[in-house]
């Protein structure tokens, strides 16, 4: 079963969202404080981490950093409503998804579900989708979850991962957000919702350490184009 790393010092929701976890069997973990969670990350063998911002010890934000210097594992922030900085941020730093607080239980198993969907479609693409894609640049590999940049490796999150491989499968089409949250967050597009824009911000950075030239292009009101570099 699935196991779920939810790190939070409310006990009670903690207590609350493993009753709703467990209903779909997943195993469930709880850490109380940013260091202790930090510990249980980096040693445990998870599928998804609940990163809450406020904590005590050690916040979330910094949590998420060490997590990120190594370790992949998908990770839903679980921010204050109305706190869109820690939003931005945690996206910066590599988080694949946000819930504001206070949330239906139901809405976040709904998004560990698509989240872990994610992940299970990056490492077992889908029949005729294991052709490795090489456009402009760069070469990405459905069946081993790979990605180089001019024979660079790039490491990327499940989500930036995939949100890319959409992205190279129409290099040269103008993808709608819309089309992308529903395909790669698994969720409608919400108003000021920047999601997408700070992924697509990650890949870009990570890409451009190893490629000067642009790669995906941001077409206001539109979508995203992938480049093919054709003149």
């Amino acid at each position: 079963m699935p196991a779920i790393l939810m790190i939070d010092d409310d006990t009670g929701l903690c207590e609350l969202v493993a009753e709703y976890l467990a209903l779909d069997g997943y195993e469930f973990t709880a850490a109380h404080d940013g260091k202790q969670g930090l510990a249980l990350a980096q040693s445990g063998d998870y599928q998804l981490i609940l990163l809450d911002i406020m904590l005590p010890g050690m916040d979330g934000l910094s949590v998420l950093k060490e997590l990120r210097s190594g370790c992949y594992c998908p990770v839903l922030m679980l921010t204050a409503r109305g706190d869109d900085v820690d939003r931005i941020v945690g996206l910066e730093l590599g988080a694949d998804d946000y819930l504001a607080k206070p949330f239906n239980p139901r809405e976040l198993v709904a998004r560990i579900k698509a989240i872990l969907r994610r992940v299970e479609l990056t490492r077992t693409p889908q029949t005729g989708q294991n052709t490795v894609l090489s456009v402009n640049g760069l070469e990405l590999n459905p069946h081993n979850r790979q990605l180089h940049c001019n024979s660079h490796p790039v490491s990327l999150t499940a989500t930036e991962f995939q949100l890319l491989e959409q992205l190279m499968r129409r290099a040269g089409e103008v993808v709608t957000k819309d089309e992308l949250s529903r395909e790669v967050l698994g969720k409608r597009l919400q108003m000021y919702d920047r999601s997408l824009d700070m992924h697509v911000s990650n890949i870009r950075k990570k890409v451009a350490a190893y490629c000067t030239d642009e790669k995906i292009q941001t077409l206001r009101g539109s979508g995203y184009l992938f480049l093919t570099g054709d003149v």
